[in-house]
């Protein structure tokens, strides 16, 4: 681990207030920017995550820089993408001043996290972030597929996202991120956070989210077409599978063929069935 003699200084609420008083920067809530101002909680996020000492890590919109010197404290090395220019140009400046000795240990990447199709340096191993939370589910479910280097990860979102990411079939909040991220992770909620740790605080609970990769399921069609069963069939969650399918297979019958040769009954709905049997529905469809 790194020398806590020569160790980074982590950002406390007088910090983080000053940082952004020195680079104009203003919290937007279209941005989802709510910055964390208790080392306590990035310490505990950075423990949650199982960082280890030389990992590459991963981290979106790192902000004013609070995650991202928790994290070299534990002795990673940081890939940091961020969107708001202000802040991708502040950082290298924060980490000079409160981590000196650890400059040489993070990237700074200015770009939109949902559109970036690769990431500079070496392939990160982990992804831990405090998301904005008006596109966590899209960002998450994007790196997992951009980045198959990524074997695990901890991620902070709004607490009823954190639910439904987690959430195992049957369950009343189970649905189209739960079951798109099952394809890649195992899911496990991994916490609460609680609002008065943030600058500005949010109006919404926090939770955090980890995740361990794992072999996608075995298929003999594309994951494009299992996400669109997927997207189809919790579309109305109302409907049984055989309507929800209608438009997909091309009638009713042929929906209701293809679910009965998947092993699934046509009067079942989405939120019944886990991704294996997704897969199964997408492959019926594709045998036709």
């Amino acid at each position: 681990m790194t020398d806590a003699s020569a160790g980074p200084r982590l950002l406390g609420p007088a910090e983080v207030r000053s940082l952004a008083d020195r680079f104009g920067i203003r919290p937007t809530k279209q941005r989802g920017q709510n910055f964390v101002i208790d080392a306590n909680t990035v310490r505990r996020i950075v423990r949650e995550s199982g960082v280890r000492d030389g990992e590459v890590v991963l981290e979106v919109g790192p902000g004013l820089g609070s995650l991202t010197l928790a994290l070299l404290e534990a002795g990673a090395e940081v890939t940091a993408i961020e969107l708001d220019p202000l802040l991708a140009d502040a950082l290298p400046g924060t980490i000079a001043e409160f981590a000196p000795d650890h400059t040489g240990r993070v990237r700074v990447v200015p770009a939109d996290a949902l559109r970036v199709t690769e990431v500079p340096g070496p392939p990160p191993t982990a992804l831990v972030a405090n998301l904005p939370y008006n596109v966590s589910v899209p960002v998450l479910l994007h790196l997992m597929a951009l980045l198959p280097s990524l074997e695990h990860g901890l991620v902070m979102v709004q607490s009823e996202v954190a639910d439904r990411l987690a959430a195992p079939p049957g369950s009343k909040v189970y649905g189209v991120p739960s079951v798109k991220a099952a394809w890649y992770a195992d899911v496990r909620r991994a916490g609460a956070i609680g609002r008065n740790v943030f600058w500005p605080a949010p109006n919404v609970d926090s939770g955090l989210v980890a995740w361990t990769r794992r072999v996608p399921p075995t298929t003999a069609v594309s994951r494009e077409a299992v996400f669109a069963v997927i997207d189809a069939a919790f579309a109305q969650r109302r409907k049984a599978l055989r309507g929800a399918l209608r438009g997909l297979a091309g009638s009713g019958e042929a929906a209701e063929a293809a679910l009965v040769a998947a092993g699934v009954d046509p009067l079942a709905r989405g939120e019944s069935l886990d991704i294996h049997r997704f897969v199964k529905i997408a492959e019926a469809l594709a045998a036709g």
